[in-house]
């Protein structure tokens, strides 16, 4: 079974009022805040015409019995 390619970590600072919003933002969606500012991140490099691959989902519930 080949592994999902992985994610690049890196920290990054943000004002405290745009993190709150993105908080809130978030919560709105039922999402974390890390996957709502990559959600904004592809739909602001979509607005420019980038062209990404489509985010692979990784998968859920339990493993096939071997």
């Amino acid at each position: 079974m080949a592994d999902p390619p992985a994610r690049k970590a890196f920290a990054l600072r943000l004002d405290p009022r745009l993190h709150a919003a993105i908080e809130r933002s978030a919560a709105a969606e039922l999402r974390s805040v890390n996957a709502e500012i990559e959600c904004l991140l592809r739909e602001a490099l979509a607005a420019r015409g980038v062209r990404l691959d489509p985010a692979v989902a990784p998968k859920r519930g339990r493993p096939p019995k071997d």
